[in-house]
């Protein structure tokens, strides 16, 4: 897949795809390392290029598990962007697409649970953001999702007849999501104590702290000064 390249305005002295203005980044991080790119948080200087080569490549593996092409490279942009929250205008100067193609894959989006919708009081416009622990959320909204399989298996089974050969199949398919739904809260349960080891071990251990006098046999060598 060829990679989009964004123009650099401040390179091109042209106005972005949207109405950038001249002379600005869109990949310049605004204050806090908010935006997609360049200094992020901390002052981490990025590549935009070496950027946008990640969101396509992500995007690729994507697609190639089965989702849409724009739907892809929106949520790759999102987990891209420091702040992980974009305005549609945002993501189209981003993606260089318009915003129709945005408009329907954040739709997308938003009904599999990928992303959220909110509103900011400050520009009164939409924003999408994707949250840190979304593959998280997305693995437990699936259970619904088992769940339903599973009944349609059950009648499945029941129309072709469980002694023959396709209910057996079906019979299989039905065990392995029911394997799975039992599955699924112990993985949750160790995800979480995973992550709760591994945010501890990255706490600085406390500094050491100096000695401190014995207060308690400071008053007996104030009362007797000449004692050995």
């Amino acid at each position: 897949m060829s990679m989009t390249a964004l123009p650099d305005p401040a390179r091109d002295g042209a106005a972005g795809p949207n109405g950038t203005p001249s002379g600005t980044d869109p990949w310049r991080a605004a204050p806090g390392g908010a935006g997609p790119g360049g200094t992020g948080g901390g002052g981490v200087e990025r590549d935009p290029e070496a950027v946008l080569g990640f969101i396509e490549r992500f995007a690729s593996a994507l697609i190639d598990a089965g989702m849409a092409r724009m739907p892809s490279r929106v949520f790759c942009g999102l987990l891209a962007t420091d702040s992980g929250r974009l305005s549609a205008a945002e993501l189209a100067d981003l993606l260089r697409v318009s915003p129709a193609a945005i408009s329907g894959a954040v739709r997308y989006l938003l009904q599999v649970h990928l992303i959220t919708r909110e509103r900011d009081p400050a520009r009164r416009r939409d924003v999408y953001r994707v949250e840190k622990d979304v593959w998280y959320e997305l693995v437990i909204s699936r259970d619904q999702m088992l769940l339903r399989w599973k009944r349609t298996l059950e009648e499945g089974i029941a129309a072709v007849g469980a002694d023959t050969l396709a209910g057996d199949r079906l019979a299989e398919t039905l065990d392995f999501f029911e394997f799975l739904r039992q599955e699924m809260p112990r993985m949750q349960r160790r995800w979480r104590e995973y992550r709760l080891a591994r945010d501890g071990a990255a706490q600085p251990a406390p500094a050491a702290q100096p000695d401190q006098p014995d207060q308690a046999a400071q008053p007996d060598q104030a009362a007797s000064p000449g004692r050995p």
